[in-house]
């Protein structure tokens, strides 16, 4: 076999421009097909990230009427208890949960101002002590909730930057007051998102999804919630899951404990949001597509193979005396079967490695013009030089089959 690699390259090597040309449908093929997988990985990949963000993998489970959000401000829901202190530990022990936080939220609520400024549509959450550490926030400014504001029911807030920037945009808000629909509270901290993550926003629907937060937040302890809004309002909840690929079943398994607490007949529920549901529609939005661009870069490796089989067949008509010679001084057909099949192995396995090198420059050519992400699949290059070897063994039968099977008398002859 080494003997072959080596007499592989000798032939190719001496006939260079020729052994190019025939390697450039199987280059051109493979080059397609590494920028094609790479930019689809790259989609799929930022799709998973926008909707997952940075590594947070919380997932919320919410109370729901029909397909939409339950809105508070129609009432207390009939049917629907609050959630017992026994089912939120049940959350928070898991198996797959790292945390659980458990919280009360209006959304695009007019009546959170300062002096000078009015937030609106903004959101207002009543939160317990695990909501920061969950769903991945920090305080940067001033001080978190601490347990005495809980026990006292004291009126403070914590500001997200946006709401922060709005209410107080040339002043350091901490200490100051901001009323939330008349009732006075004292900012006290400002938080952030602990890992910064910025989701790319391509459409209105992404746009939805992904800024929720953007119209800002005031965070007050959900023990002072009832003096602003409800008492006894139905709690969200977000559950913290260890690894990305339990999002799905922690949050299945959180909806079904809070969902013990639903007793009527309706369509009102709790449901989670299946974040690697959502992330795999989008991604298959494009399969059909992809697929199709994956089969006709195909067909410059078909078109590339039948070059390998043209060539390997002129070089078995040109080496027609070098057969017969072999033939004749006592090499069997398998000998020469092999040599000529590890030929074309060789031919289109260095076409292949051309091609994978040319694939991830054209990737990263895409990815800085067309701003597309791109990942480079490390199995997508295995799988590729091994084709471009399936390909030269496929095509090459046929001459290294011819090449065997002279007759080594005709072959001598042909001189």
């Amino acid at each position: 076999m080494i003997e072959n690699i080596r007499l592989a390259f000798q032939g190719i090597f001496s006939h260079k421009l020729r052994s190019f040309l025939t390697m450039l449908g199987v280059i051109i093929g493979i080059a397609s097909i590494i920028a094609i997988v790479s930019t689809i990985q790259g989609t799929n990949e930022q799709i998973m990230q926008n909707l997952i963000g940075a590594g947070n993998n919380a997932v919320t489970i919410s109370l729901r009427q029909g397909d939409g959000e339950y809105y508070m401000d129609s009432g207390l829901p009939a049917g629907v208890s609050p959630v017992t202190e026994e089912q939120k530990e049940s959350i928070r022990k898991l198996p797959q949960a790292a945390d659980a936080t458990f919280y009360v939220t209006r959304s695009y609520v007019d009546g959170i101002t300062s002096v000078n400024a009015s937030l609106s549509s903004g959101r207002a959450m009543g939160i317990d002590t695990h909501y920061l550490s969950t769903c991945g926030y920090e305080v940067y400014s001033g001080r978190p909730f601490t347990e005495n504001d809980y026990k006292a029911f004291h009126k403070v807030l914590l500001l997200d930057e946006t709401a922060a920037g709005i209410l107080f945009p040339d002043e350091n808000p901490i200490g100051k007051i901001v009323e939330v629909r008349t009732e006075p509270f004292t900012v006290v901290g400002l938080i952030r998102k602990a890992d910064k993550f910025q989701p790319v926003i391509e459409s209105y629907e992404d746009y939805v999804t992904y800024t929720q937060e953007a119209y800002g937040m005031a965070l007050m302890p959900d023990a002072s919630w009832p003096i602003v809004f409800l008492y006894d309002e139905p709690e969200n909840c977000s559950v913290r899951a260890k690894r990305t690929e339990d999002m799905s079943s922690v949050g299945r398994d959180a909806e079904n404990i809070m969902n013990q607490s639903v007793t009527g007949s309706g369509d009102i529920s709790y449901r989670a949001e299946d974040l690697l549901e959502k992330a795999r529609n989008k991604q298959e939005l494009s399969a059909s597509t992809n697929n199709l661009l994956i089969w006709v870069a195909s067909i410059a490796l078909l078109v590339g193979g039948i070059g390998v089989m043209n060539i390997m067949l002129v070089s078995v008509t040109e080496r027609t005396s070098e057969i017969g010679l072999k033939k004749a001084i006592g090499a069997r057909k398998r000998t020469i079967l092999f040599q000529f099949l590890t030929e074309s192995a060789v031919l289109t396995s260095m076409g292949g490695v051309i091609g994978v090198a040319v694939g991830i420059i054209l990737s990263q050519v895409i990815s800085r013009v067309t701003a597309t992400p791109v990942s480079i699949s490390v199995p997508a290059i295995i799988l590729s030089v091994a084709f471009s070897m399936l390909i030269g063994i496929v095509f090459g039968i046929l001459p290294s089959i011819k090449a065997a099977n002279l007759n080594p008398i005709d072959a001598l002859r042909s001189e």
